[in-house]
């Protein structure tokens, strides 16, 4: 490797921080798609179903739905007609935009979301939450603030 007198290197404590994070990210991400598998959903269906379930009415604008899940319109799109065949979720016109759509959530969807959450739940609580103990998970939470509130900012905000 070719290097850049310039270049701000990790030092080795950065980099195996750095790398236990990725690691952490992609196995914990892993481990809870292969929980959600058994009810047939992925991450992002199980995603969409929370932000659907929370949101008023059960419904979300396309477009915030595309913000909120950090998708672009296009993969959403492909995402919902999946969720739409599957009875998950439907699309509605939005009466004071024709040219924007709603996703909603069906009764279907809500009693998967009733039914897969305290799953879930379980799911995260045991390769996540009972790892830590209440002082780790606040220092957890203090430290990865600013990333979140830089990388929002990055986003405009969102």
């Amino acid at each position: 490797m070719t290097t850049d007198s310039d270049t701000p290197w990790l030092t080795d404590q950065e980099q195996r921080a750095w790398r236990t994070h990725l690691d952490v990210s992609r196995l914990l991400m892993h481990q809870l798609e292969r929980d959600l598998q058994p009810f047939g959903l992925t991450n992002n269906d199980y995603e969409i179903l929370v932000n659907l379930s929370e949101a008023e009415d059960h419904r979300l604008r396309m477009s915030d739905l595309a913000t909120g899940t950090l998708q672009s319109k296009s993969r959403l799109s492909h995402q919902i007609t999946r969720m739409e065949n599957a009875g998950l979720v439907r699309r509605e016109s939005c009466e004071s935009d024709r040219r924007g759509l709603y996703a909603v959530l069906t009764d279907e969807g809500w009693d998967t979301m009733r039914r897969v959450a305290p799953h879930h739940v379980a799911s995260v609580r045991k390769h996540f939450i009972d790892l830590f103990t209440t002082g780790d998970l606040e220092a957890l939470r203090a430290s990865l603030t600013p990333v979140a509130q830089h990388l929002r900012e990055q986003r405009g905000g969102l």
